[in-house]
C-alpha cells in the first residue's frame, strides 16, 4: 500500500508538471517553415527597386533580395503587389508575411510594424520642367505637386510644404508619374531613382530641383514576431557582410550602397 500511495503520490507530480508546461503557438517564421511558402509585399511602381520587366515577371532590387530570403529559408516565393499606402495594412492584416517595398524606416510607422536592420537607402526629390523655378519648399507655393499616397515623401510635403501648396495625392508613383507628364502637376516629388529614369527620358525638358531627405529602408513584418525579426537580421546581417545585398543594390540600382547603419 505504501508503494502504492508512492506512486500515485509521483505520478501526480508528474501530471502537475506537465499540465504545468506551456504549449507554444506557432510563430510566423514556424508557419513559413511549415507551409513552405513565403508571402513578400512588393511595390512594383518603384523602379529600379520593385517593377515589370519586359516579360511581366517581378524585377528590380527588392525582388532580388526577396529571391535571396526565400532560398535561405529553403521555400518558394508569392510576391503580393502593394503600394505605399497599403503596407502597413497588408503586414497588419496577415496578406504578407514580410514586407519589402522600399519601407522606409520612421518611429510613426515603427508604431504600428516592426523593422528589421536597415539593408538600403533611397531618397526623395522635387523634380520639375526647367523652366519652371523651384529652389525650395517656399517656391511650391501656389503649384500642385504630385506624389504617392501614403509615401515617405508626402509626409515630408505635408510637413514642410506651405499651405498654399496643393498636394496631388495619388494611388502609387505610376499614377503620380503618369499625372506629371501629363501636365496636371507642377511638381513632382518622388524618390530620387525615378526622377533620375525619368530626367534621362527628356534630359533637356526635366530635372531635378532639390533632394528633401534620404532614407534607409528595412524588411517590415507584423508587431510582436520576434522569431522571425530575428531571423531576418541575422539573414541581412550575413549578406550585408558578404557583399551580396551591396552588389544586389548596386547592380539594379547603379550606385554604391556603401555603409549600412545598424538599427
Amino acid at each position: 500500500m505504501k508503494m502504492l500511495r508512492e506512486f500515485g503520490l509521483i505520478a501526480g507530480v508528474v501530471a502537475s508538471i506537465a499540465l504545468a508546461t506551456p504549449v507554444f503557438a506557432q510563430t510566423a517564421l514556424d508557419n513559413i517553415l511549415s507551409s513552405g511558402k513565403l508571402k513578400v509585399g512588393i511595390d512594383l511602381n518603384v523602379p529600379p527597386f520593385g517593377y515589370q520587366d519586359a516579360s511581366q515577371a517581378p524585377a528590380g532590387s527588392e525582388v532580388e533580395t526577396a529571391k535571396l530570403l526565400a532560398k535561405d529559408l529553403g521555400v518558394e516565393i508569392e510576391f503580393v503587389p502593394v503600394t505605399a499606402q497599403n503596407r502597413v495594412p497588408y503586414l497588419v492584416t496577415d496578406k504578407v508575411d514580410v514586407m519589402l517595398a522600399t519601407f522606409a524606416i520612421s518611429p510613426e510607422r515603427a508604431k504600428s510594424v516592426w523593422f528589421s536592420t536597415p539593408y538600403g537607402a533611397t531618397g526623395s526629390v522635387i523634380m520639375a520642367k526647367k523652366d519652371v523655378p523651384i529652389a525650395g519648399y517656399d517656391d511650391l507655393a501656389g503649384k500642385t505637386v504630385a506624389v504617392a499616397r501614403g509615401s515617405f515623401t508626402e509626409q515630408f510635403l505635408n510637413n514642410y510644404a506651405p499651405a498654399s501648396a496643393n498636394i496631388l495625392r495619388l494611388e502609387d508613383d505610376a499614377t503620380a508619374t503618369a499625372a506629371f507628364m501629363s501636365g496636371q502637376a507642377d511638381a513632382y516629388g518622388t524618390a530620387w531613382p525615378i526622377a533620375a529614369t525619368l530626367v534621362k527620358t527628356a534630359p533637356d525638358q526635366l530635372e531635378i530641383k532639390y533632394p528633401m531627405l534620404k532614407a534607409w529602408y528595412g524588411i517590415g513584418v507584423k508587431r510582436g514576431e520576434q522569431d522571425l525579426l530575428q531571423w531576418l537580421n541575422s539573414f541581412l546581417f550575413f549578406h550585408i557582410n558578404n557583399g551580396d545585398l551591396a552588389k544586389i543594390y548596386e547592380d539594379s540600382v547603379g550606385t554604391p550602397l556603401g555603409d549600412v547603419p545598424k538599427l
